[in-house]
């Protein structure tokens, strides 16, 4: 009994330290390194709303929804620096050839978010964003995906255009070299990361991290800060 016990005494620090390292891994998403998902499958998307005590009746604020992330700890805030300045503008082209510039959506909510054919998170949200774009008109929300290409971890054009086709999205996709964007957009060094724009252009929060609905469709609706 007593060998047992000092058996199990030794295995449970490692078996905490290996949760930990599995959570921290969902906390800091994807760093320009490749996981393995197969592209050609949609990943399955538990609920990951707030918990019930971290809602509230009225309409919440940005500083309400970053307080309840912490529940979650998928996600944080980023670039704060940013926030209330104009959104720098950019012309890039999507995978259907179309020109697309930043300044052109003035009037209506923009989502820019990065993400890679490669990485897990990014693709965990995918099917919310296909969602977001069913219930939200193109008329009141645009949705930007940039990805940036690279050869590794392998991102190429082709790879972007072929995946988005096979898990049918329906928002606005476009494969970009780094190069071709300023700053913020070019220092974004983790993924899945978003930019909340306001109808006047202006960033109203940027997030690193994986968002679920709820939270993208309450950014959407807070006041800026």
């Amino acid at each position: 009994m007593f060998e047992q016990g000092k058996t199990t005494h030794l295995w449970l620090p490692a078996i905490i330290a290996m949760v930990l390292l599995a959570v921290t891994a969902t906390w800091t998403g994807c760093k320009k390194q490749a996981p393995e998902p197969n592209p050609n499958h949609p990943v399955e998307v538990k609920n990951t709303e707030p918990p019930a005590e971290a809602k509230t009746s009225a309409k919440p604020t940005l500083i309400d929804i970053v307080r309840a992330a912490r529940y979650r700890g998928y996600w944080g805030p980023a670039f704060t620096y940013w926030y209330g300045r104009q959104a720098p503008d950019f012309t890039l082209t999507d995978i259907t050839g179309k020109k697309q510039k930043l300044s052109n959506h003035r009037g209506k909510n923009v989502i820019i978010i990065f993400w890679a054919t490669w990485c897990g998170p990014c693709l965990m949200e995918i099917p919310d964003l296909i969602e977001l774009r069913k219930t939200i008109s193109e008329d009141n929300l645009a949705i930007l995906a940039i990805s940036y290409i690279s050869e590794y971890p392998p991102n190429t054009a082709e790879m972007i255009k072929s995946f988005s086709e096979s898990q049918k999205i329906n928002y606005t996709v476009l494969a970009a070299d780094i190069d071709d964007i300023s700053v913020p957009y070019s220092t974004v060094s983790g993924i899945p990361c978003s930019f909340f724009i306001d109808p006047e252009g202006k960033i109203k929060l940027a997030t690193s991290g994986l968002l679920s609905l709820g939270e993208i469709k309450a950014i959407i609706q807070a006041d800026p800060l």
